[in-house]
């Protein structure tokens, strides 16, 4: 009786960002420095986001990039990440499916600024939740997204994103609101 062969494992390079995260966006060139605890030296990769590009490209204002930092804060805080742990101290008597205070203002204050944005299912809302709150790339969330049986275009996906910073970054208080003469 014949065994079956196994199949060779190819061992990834780990100096390298692997396939599955350079698919969610670029990294800058490698900086190389010493380590301040041993002083050997060591390579630091940094993951550029979608907003940081965009600012340093100059399509963005930096009150913009930071509405959408706001954003993702509270996104983050309010748990709508999809990323769940176990509790470190578990105590007696407490449930794990309560929500704190805290994350119960973070969801309302998403839910305020989804408002503003015309809702969940706009396309202000829609690019929100996606693309600052969740971190799609904008062409991933232009593939998945479309309206009247159309999907959108990444050039349209792109100013959407930046109209929806901006309604953001006036939510916020971070740019004054202007009256029309």
């Amino acid at each position: 009786m014949a065994g079956k062969r196994k199949a060779k494992r190819v061992l990834e390079d780990l100096s390298k960002p692997s396939k599955w995260r350079l698919q969610h966006g670029t990294f800058e060139g490698p900086i190389r420095a010493a380590d301040p605890a041993t002083g050997s030296p060591t390579q630091h990769r940094r993951a550029v986001d979608t907003l940081g590009q965009m600012l340093a490209n100059g399509t963005i204002t930096p009150q913009m990039h930071e509405a959408g930092e706001i954003f993702r804060g509270l996104f983050r805080a309010a748990c709508f990440d999809g990323m769940s742990t176990s509790q470190i101290v578990r105590l007696p008597g407490m449930r794990v499916d309560t929500l704190s205070t805290l994350q119960i203002d973070a969801r309302r204050r998403v839910a305020a600024a989804l408002d503003a944005l015309g809702g969940h299912d706009s396309p202000g809302g829609s690019c929100a939740w996606f693309v600052v709150g969740l971190e799609f790339s904008v062409r991933e969330w232009a593939m998945r997204q479309g309206w009247a049986g159309r999907t959108v275009h990444g050039p349209v996906g792109q100013g959407i994103l930046v109209g929806t910073l901006g309604t953001l970054a006036m939510h916020f208080g971070l740019t004054p609101r202007t009256r029309a003469a």
